[in-house]
């Protein structure tokens, strides 16, 4: 008998492979396809593939699917990149080397986060003076949108425009809400809860506290009213791919490392 914890794990992953793979990841897609096992969508100028598992393929024929899956991104002018997502628990195990053999490029692995929703939705104690506010619930929400972008990208380093957000609530509108902790009237901390429709699954993402404020408890408190607010909803799970600080975090609060998620990415200017 596997110890509860591995047990727990396996139920999830399965509820993870059967819920939120396929037609689960094309959700706010603006063309979808399908081309054997694979679901292959267009989010504007990105494209991305998914699939549950890969009907048994392996070496020549998985070889051609791959290289039809990249002439039907390359034909299409409008699409700048493509994300063939991958998890680290799929069969055949030498996709990875296959993909980057057809010039795609892999970015950084990430653990896969589950678990239930109300093992998180506890009260942390936040530092003084700091508050957690939902800000998309608002009449003009883009005022806070901008200040959370602002913080998106001093957490993380990297620009984040405020676009992101705008596209994101147009898109699943009544499915994502955004949440900031602020101190000393600014944003220190923001995160994403995007409920997943017809599954028992919402999804918490962007969590990112700026550098001076980390190691206080902010990350894990606005991980916290996220769950609760998922509970309000009637989300049983949460999930997310999680980086190597996250994820501690997220394992202390409840959630189980079930798999592991690495992107691989063809990019247009990469073809020349």
């Amino acid at each position: 008998m596997l110890p509860e914890s591995s047990a727990t794990a396996r139920a999830l992953l399965d509820a993870y492979d059967a819920q939120l793979r396929e037609e689960a990841e094309m959700g706010s897609a603006t063309e979808v396809d399908r081309h054997g096992p694979l679901w292959r969508g267009k989010f504007g100028a990105r494209g991305f593939v998914s699939y549950r598992d890969l009907g048994g393929l392996s070496g020549a024929a998985l070889d051609d699917l791959i290289a039809q899956t990249l002439d039907h991104y390359i034909r299409d002018e409008r699409v700048t990149s493509f994300e063939w997502k991958t998890r680290g628990h799929d069969a055949p195990a030498d996709l990875p080397e296959r993909l980057l053999a057809h010039g795609l490029q892999a970015e950084e692995a990430e653990t896969v986060m589950l678990g239930e929703a109300q093992r998180l939705a506890v009260d942390v104690p936040l530092p003084p003076g700091v508050r957690l506010r939902r800000i998309d619930d608002q009449a003009d929400p883009l005022p806070d949108l901008r200040r959370a972008a602002a913080a998106q990208e001093r957490a993380f380093g990297f620009p984040f425009g405020v676009e992101d957000f705008v596209r994101r609530l147009e898109s699943r509108r009544g499915l994502i809400e955004i949440w900031v902790a602020e101190a000393q009237g600014e944003v220190v901390c923001t995160g994403r809860l995007e409920v997943v429709p017809g599954t028992d699954f919402a999804g918490i993402w962007g969590g990112g506290t700026v550098p001076q404020w980390r190691g206080q408890g902010i990350y894990r408190a606005l991980t916290a009213e996220r769950a609760k607010s998922a509970l309000a909803r009637g989300v049983r799970f949460l999930y997310s791919d999680s980086t190597a600080f996250s994820r501690p975090i997220l394992q202390r609060s409840g959630l189980l490392p079930v798999t592991t998620t690495t992107p691989y990415v063809w990019p247009r200017e990469a073809t020349g």
